[in-house]
């Protein structure tokens, strides 16, 4: 118990005050949401990954994971969660296409009511649980599927974020919003790809380009 305290709190790189520096680059960089800041400052992203990559947990870039995957750069992670979370309804419950190694996973676990997380990638997924429980979250359901199918048990969401790219948004995940409800994808080919905030009405979807990004593609099938 005590040695686990002392990993999330971190030393060195991974230390709180690492942590502070990420958290005013963000600040800079316009994230202003209160909420988010807070849990980022909070989450051990250093946990989410190898050991011979947590000295760099806390730059902002991408970095791998393995399986060709990587870890969203704290920036778009932060992004993305705000501009999910502003549109929320209290309680609301999220899809998340791409658990990967879960750290956005961790982020969205501490803004809403109950997470659905979807990974094709099975290691991967059992990794992210794995860590998620180390950190004591416990409002997230896990599914080993094709990110494309969405998880249509438990729709419609209020919120869905997707953290992988396809070249066009997937019918299924549209069909899953509730009205009112928000989803953001990046979607587009590699070096095109454009941050998608799409908002269910009643007449129909409403999409808003964001921002140039850069994810991995969103592949169907399981492995």
């Amino acid at each position: 118990m005590k040695a686990m305290k002392m990993r999330i709190e971190g030393i060195g790189m991974t230390s709180r005050r690492t942590r502070e520096r990420m958290i005013n680059r963000l600040m800079a960089q316009g994230i202003r949401n209160q909420k988010v800041l807070d849990v980022m400052r909070n989450t051990p992203r250093h946990l989410f990954m190898d050991d011979a990559l947590a000295s760099r947990a806390y730059e902002d870039t991408a970095l791998p994971i393995g399986y060709n995957q990587t870890i969203s750069q704290p920036y778009i992670v932060a992004r993305m969660s705000e501009l999910l979370y502003e549109r929320l309804p209290e309680n609301a419950k999220v899809l998340e296409i791409g658990t990967g190694c879960g750290y956005q996973t961790a982020v969205l676990a501490q803004l809403v009511n109950h997470v659905y997380s979807v990974e094709r990638i099975l290691p991967l997924q059992k990794q992210a649980i794995s860590r998620l429980r180390d950190i004591k979250l416990k409002n997230i359901s896990f599914i080993h599927r094709d990110g494309g199918w969405g998880w249509p048990d438990f729709a419609p969401y209020e919120g869905i974020l997707v953290t992988a790219a396809p070249l066009e948004v997937p019918k299924m995940l549209l069909q899953q919003m509730a009205v009112g409800s928000v989803m953001l994808i990046p979607t587009g080919r590699p070096g095109e790809q454009q941050l998608q905030r799409i908002i269910r009405t009643h007449a129909g979807f409403d999409c808003t380009a964001q921002e140039a990004v850069s994810f991995v593609p969103l592949l169907s099938g399981r492995s």
